[in-house]
């Protein structure tokens, strides 16, 4: 459930009253999601989403996240506007947290991830990132790879729970990842999160990308490794597709070539990022009790992904 604050349609009424959107038709939660509140907004028929930001978003980081948005938007990247109130601020607040109001995408996730799918993403991740290429705004990769070790540091705390075959795995793995990716690799503004729960789509078509709140410069490879990881393995089975892979990877180097340097480090990229669910996953599995508001989700799925991964020797083998 992603409605973690409650609020009251009078508590609604007065944060609407800051905007220019009257005579509210419709207003419910909306479940999914694992960070934020999430409402459903209908007024003067039309749709619209409220965004609640809970305590895992850092505050000082939403004007990267609207000016991120609006810009795509204004280079006809399916994504949600943020909408400005009556006296041009992006945001305002609702019960002391601050609170959002954005368009409306039409769509829905896919339950059932085809090849033709893999590809319409592959082809609108590389016009995001030809489009970011020209916003010249910042903003650091919170869970990039350098930043596992720390990670790792904190799933020491829990070392005696955590299986002792797995941590060395781990550490093994860090290890050897901080010695080989290439750190001069073409990098920009990507959206780091990129799972199919984020991606909405009608029949074959892709309508929106949503939840931009990880979003951040890092290697335009890096996201593709991602989603090699998201998209391109069966959910019933956790078996690689290189159907999938090899669409996804094709349209995307349609629209934005790979350089030589990113088609070498790819293999690289998808054990790093493999490793970064795996630790987060681990994180979240020990560190909160199952009462708290974290969606813990499970980390052997990305041991098998990552030990795939491991057999991996050029990007060939994906598709490429």
């Amino acid at each position: 459930m992603a409605v973690y604050t409650q609020i009251s349609i009078d508590e609604l009424n007065h944060f609407l009253s800051k905007y220019n959107i009257d005579n509210i038709n419709e207003f419910s939660g909306i479940k999914g999601g694992t960070s934020n509140s999430n409402y459903l907004l209908t007024a003067d028929n039309k749709k619209f989403i409220l965004t609640i930001f809970e305590e895992r978003t850092n505050q000082e980081d939403l004007p990267f996240y609207f000016d991120l948005m609006n810009h795509l938007n204004s280079h006809d990247i399916k994504c949600p506007e943020v909408i400005k109130d009556k006296h041009g601020n992006f945001s305002n607040f609702i019960k002391e947290k601050h609170a959002v109001i954005t368009s409306f995408l039409t769509g829905s996730s896919l339950e059932k991830i085809k090849p033709i799918h893999c590809s319409n993403l592959g082809l609108t991740i590389a016009k995001m990132h030809n489009a970011s290429e020209k916003l010249n705004i910042k903003r650091e990769n919170e869970l990039g790879f350098n930043k596992l070790g720390n990670i790792i540091e904190k799933l020491q705390a829990f070392k005696k729970q955590i299986d002792i075959e797995t941590m060395r795995f781990i550490e093994g793995e860090f290890l050897f990842l901080s010695k080989e990716i290439n750190k001069d690799l073409p990098s920009g503004i990507i959206h780091a999160d990129l799972f199919p729960d984020n991606i909405f789509f009608e029949e074959n078509n892709l309508t929106g990308i949503i939840d931009f709140y990880f979003s951040c410069n890092d290697f335009y490879a890096y996201e593709i490794a991602i989603c090699l990881n998201a998209w391109c393995f069966e959910e019933n089975n956790n078996e690689f597709n290189p159907t999938k892979a090899k669409y996804l990877l094709g349209s995307y180097n349609q629209e934005r070539r790979f350089s030589n340097e990113e088609v070498e480090a790819l293999p690289l990229l998808a054990r790093a990022s493999a490793l970064r669910y795996l630790l987060t996953r681990l994180l979240d599995f020990y560190s909160h009790e199952d009462s708290d508001l974290i969606l813990k989700k499970d980390p052997n799925e990305y041991i098998s992904k990552l030990k795939f991964h491991q057999s991996v020797r050029k990007a060939s083998e994906y598709g490429l």
